[in-house]
């Protein structure tokens, strides 16, 4: 009997239980897409018909075209993604360097280095705002995109930095020495040996820091002014107006705002659930 409670007991909190938990994350993570997604192909008066209709009765695109005359959103999309892609860029240089300085220098305090790139990267954007702001500010770098490329760099190293060293370490170092023995300088070997050995890392690593800064807020709002300079975050909030709330255009430029994101998730799938999975095991 009680060799039958026990599978009973495994078999309940085993696929079942798995299934159902992620069902509740599916539903969860789709659900809100689907829903700015009908909205965006619904008309005004839709919405406040009762009872409410989930799926369009007569889809129109016209609010992506109202999307795009109503407001640049063009310039907006622009401008997010040569922020996102430089402060990428420049974080996944960053945090390579330093990541593998951690992972194959003896550094006397490293332990130490590590714990205060964990404390840094749990501070809370807003206690930065205002330091970060008078900083732009001295160097003459508001409404820029300098403005918002120094400080996502900065805001995604430590994740991307902790990230990578975990990778670093599971690549033997007889691999970098024969490729310096062959001529190859200790930097050399990084790029050429290291770096695509742990691509997957890589990838992963850029994906976060780039999404982090298509999807950041706060700072965008705060550094540029210029409406010529402003990314699409903050541009979509130009949208609502005083005495209007025009939602299914709103949801129109926020499915032309997810698009993006989305194509580089499927493009790179493969090789950033590598890159989750493989540091989770090694980390």
């Amino acid at each position: 009997m009680s060799s039958v409670a026990e599978t009973n007991a495994s078999f309940m909190t085993g696929k079942p239980l798995r299934l159902i938990v992620a069902g509740i994350l599916l539903i969860n993570g789709l659900f809100p897409a689907l829903w700015i997604l009908f909205t965006s192909l619904k008309l005004e008066d839709e919405l406040t018909r009762k009872p409410i209709t989930w799926i369009p009765h007569a889809p129109t695109l016209q609010n992506y075209i109202q999307a795009f005359t109503d407001q640049p959103l063009h310039l907006f999309l622009f401008n997010s993604f040569m922020v996102a892609l430089l402060s990428t860029l420049l974080t996944l240089l960053v945090s390579v360097l330093a990541a593998y300085a951690l992972a194959r220098l003896d550094l006397k305090f490293r332990a130490l280095i590590l714990s205060l790139i964990v404390a840094v990267s749990t501070f809370p954007l807003v206690t930065l705002l205002v330091p970060l702001f008078e900083t732009m500010r001295a160097l003459n770098l508001l409404n820029t995109w300098t403005a918002l490329v120094l400080p996502y760099t900065v805001l995604s190293l430590p994740v991307c930095t902790l990230m990578l060293v975990s990778f670093f370490e599971g690549i033997p170092r007889d691999l970098e020495n024969a490729a310096m023995i062959d001529g190859c300088t200790r930097l050399g070997a990084l790029f050429k040996v290291v770096v695509p050995l742990a691509a997957p890392g890589v990838f992963t690593a850029g994906i976060l820091a780039f999404v982090n800064a298509w999807d950041e807020f706060l700072l965008a709002l705060s550094f540029n002014s210029n409406p010529a300079m402003r990314t699409l975050p903050v541009g979509i909030q130009l949208y609502q107006g005083e005495f209007a709330f025009p939602w299914p255009v709103i949801s129109a430029a926020l499915v032309v705002g997810i698009v993006p994101v989305a194509i580089l998730i499927v493009i790179f799938q493969e090789r950033v659930v590598s890159g989750l999975t493989s540091g989770g095991i090694k980390g």
